[in-house]
């Protein structure tokens, strides 16, 4: 599968960040003015990566050790939990390291993330791992392995563990981990 007209739509994590921004400050539509308090939360949470955000050494040498010369597709909304704790971390790692980075709005168009279904659902953010050629070499996502366990247990018994208790463990978890799960899982599928 070959994703070259979707990166050329994506936008860099700059251009994510100004778009978040701007639909906080100025909702153009229903949707918008409906996720404002979720586009506050994704902003906030992006921001506080960014300023606690530091390269693993021993990340940065498995990374080095692949001598990847692909691409990272990210298909993202800034609204997202997942991906607001998650996409600034690895869009940081990899950039840093040489890797060009695009997000993928999902919700501009869903043909992208419908061919990465979690379950049958458009959950993100969805890291693409892309050859030069923009042909997928594999993708992870939507969250790390520790919060997968975290929704297991709330759906296997919501009346022991809340919707409440499972998203505050899950940011908890994320503000403490700062993004090193994710990109060790991602670094593993390269």
């Amino acid at each position: 599968m070959i994703l070259k007209n979707y990166w050329e739509k994506a936008v860099s994590f700059k251009e994510y960040m100004e778009i978040a921004k701007q639909r906080l400050e100025n909702p153009k539509n229903d949707a918008e003015k409906e996720f404002h308090e979720y586009y506050e939360l994704g902003v906030h949470r992006m921001e506080r990566t960014l300023k606690t955000f530091k390269i693993d050494e021993i990340l940065e040498q498995k990374f080095k050790d692949k001598n990847f010369s692909g691409k990272i597709l990210i298909i993202s909304e800034a609204w997202c939990g997942d991906a607001s704790a998650t996409v600034p971390a690895v869009n940081q790692f990899f950039e840093k390291l040489g890797t060009e980075v695009r997000i993928f709005l999902r919700d501009s168009d869903i043909t992208l993330i419908d061919q990465f279904l979690t379950n049958g659902t458009q959950a993100i953010p969805k890291i693409l791992i892309l050859d030069k050629d923009f042909q997928v070499l594999n993708s992870w996502g939507p969250r790390p392995k520790y919060g997968f366990e975290l929704l297991k247990k709330f759906k296997e018994n919501p009346e022991t563990y809340s919707k409440d208790e499972f998203y505050n463990d899950l940011q908890v978890y994320y503000a403490k981990n700062r993004g090193k799960d994710a990109i060790e899982e991602i670094l593993e599928l390269i």
